[in-house]
């Protein structure tokens, strides 16, 4: 065939289940009030970020297996789980509490007023430490951490659409703001919100 010629692909295959997750998976801004189990938070948090691997390697792929990401989990109707923010540990998968609350309305605020935040049970907040790739990479660095973001995120909402919930990636909100309410540490910042709940 010439450059000039177009080739039609064959039809993509949507019975195996993970081309109906993708075929599912839709942005969600209304979430029911129902709470999330423990459960679908720890499958939520493997997804993004969990080891798979006995090497270490995680679920989400990282330039230089550096891993510069850092979830945390705002949780507000988490069965078992009293209201606070909490960091993902991978290596334990476990989550140890940072700040105590329901801190959801406040992230809501940061987030440019997106009040529909706050009514999602729980959100994940994925933040970087950019050093841990820059130190190797240079300023390149910072776009492999930006891609890693996306790898982390999109596990994350397929994950939450083959257990039947929803969510959505925000990228508007006050870095400052935000950093503040989770407490986090110097050479840490936020990079995306994920709300995740039930539809409405």
């Amino acid at each position: 065939m010439t450059d000039a010629e177009s080739l039609r692909l064959p039809k993509p295959h949507l019975q195996d289940e993970l081309a109906q997750t993708m075929q599912q998976r839709r942005s969600l801004r209304e979430f029911a009030p129902k709470p999330l189990s423990l459960e679908a938070v720890a499958r939520l948090l493997w997804a993004a970020q969990g080891i798979s691997s006995p090497d270490g390697l995680r679920t989400a792929p990282s330039g230089g297996a550096l891993y510069p990401l850092e979830l945390h989990l705002v949780a507000g109707k988490v069965a078992g789980l009293p209201a606070g923010s909490y960091r993902y540990d991978p290596r334990e998968h476990g989550l140890t509490r940072t700040v105590r609350g329901d801190l959801r309305p406040a992230l809501a605020r940061a987030a440019l007023n997106q009040s529909w935040i706050a009514e999602a049970p729980a959100a994940v907040v994925i933040a970087a430490v950019p050093r841990r790739s820059t130190r190797k990479y240079g300023e390149r660095g910072i776009r492999y951490v930006h891609i890693e973001v996306g790898h982390a995120g999109q596990n994350l909402l397929l994950q939450a659409t083959a257990l039947g919930l929803g969510g959505t990636v925000v990228g508007a909100f006050d870095d400052a703001a935000v950093k503040r309410l989770l407490e986090l540490p110097a050479g840490e910042h936020p990079l995306a919100i994920l709300p995740v709940g039930y539809p409405r």
